[in-house]
């Protein structure tokens, strides 16, 4: 394949912000392949220190293939920018689409847990945790489904513990919070936190602004449901938000729960 460059695409809306620049709908002039371009300000990212976990990103990235993973073509940069192109989720963030119906209904949140879990299985045979489930990482689809598109805080090698502290507040599991080690076992957290957020509309542990309110109630893993959620949906998330990492639901018994088997028959 000859090399990229900006000059190859004609570029159309722009798609939203990332960390270090912009996303827009482009389209490949030889092809007419419609793509996402993510553009990165170098220097941006150079102030922020992170050169090296976005390197990461893109070789992570690069190397998954998933029907709930968004796609990553290729990369290419100049002087001044780095240009990732992605594949075009046309229904855009989980997150907008979740603010607009306000909540999921258990049915359409089982099946989103699914497929996100789907892409988890997948990423950890391939030694990858990766650590940031939330719906603004979450793209939807032309035909409704779910891609997990961000991998900035991605890792390989389950096997070593880690240590760093990353991710978003109201995800962060106590193992984190408590600035103990922690593996693979922080995405089921993530799934758990993920799913009250799909079917409530709001994440488990979230309180008014407060960080020190919000990592107390993590710790000690307090929250409440709302009547209308039925038992199999409780059931389903308190046994992924369990404070003791090995005692969450592994992935085969996520995908095994009545919760999920009876929502996507």
């Amino acid at each position: 394949m000859d090399e990229w460059k900006f000059e190859d695409f004609e570029i159309g809306a722009s798609l939203g912000r990332g960390k270090f620049g912009r996303v827009y709908l482009a389209r490949e002039k030889k092809s007419g392949f419609i793509v996402a371009l993510k553009i990165l300000v170098k220097s941006e990212i150079a102030e922020s220190n992170a050169t090296k976990q976005v390197r990461r990103e893109i070789e992570i990235q690069s190397h998954l293939k998933h029907e709930n993973i968004l796609k990553l073509y290729g990369y290419f940069y100049d002087d001044l920018h780095v240009y990732i192109i992605l594949e075009y989720a046309a229904k855009g963030e989980m997150f907008k689409l979740l603010q607009k119906k306000k909540r999921f209904t258990e049915q359409e949140g089982a099946r989103y847990i699914s497929q996100m879990v789907r892409a988890l299985k997948y990423i950890h045979k391939k030694n990858v945790i990766h650590r940031d489930i939330k719906p603004e990482n979450l793209l939807i689809g032309v035909d409704g489904k779910l891609k997990v598109a961000d991998f900035g805080w991605a890792v390989h090698n389950i096997d070593n513990k880690r240590y760093t502290f990353c991710g978003t507040m109201d995800y962060l599991p106590p193992e984190m919070v408590c600035h103990q080690r922690h593996d693979k076992f922080v995405d089921l957290w993530g799934v758990g936190v993920l799913a009250y957020e799909l079917v409530v509309g709001k994440p488990p542990f979230e309180t008014k602004g407060n960080t020190e309110e919000t990592f107390e109630r993590i710790r000690s893993v307090e929250f409440s449901f709302p009547p209308y959620l039925s038992n199999a949906c409780k059931d389903f998330i308190s046994k992924l938000l369990i404070k003791e990492p090995e005692n969450r639901l592994d992935i085969d018994e996520i995908l095994a729960h009545r919760w999920i088997k009876n929502n996507t028959k």
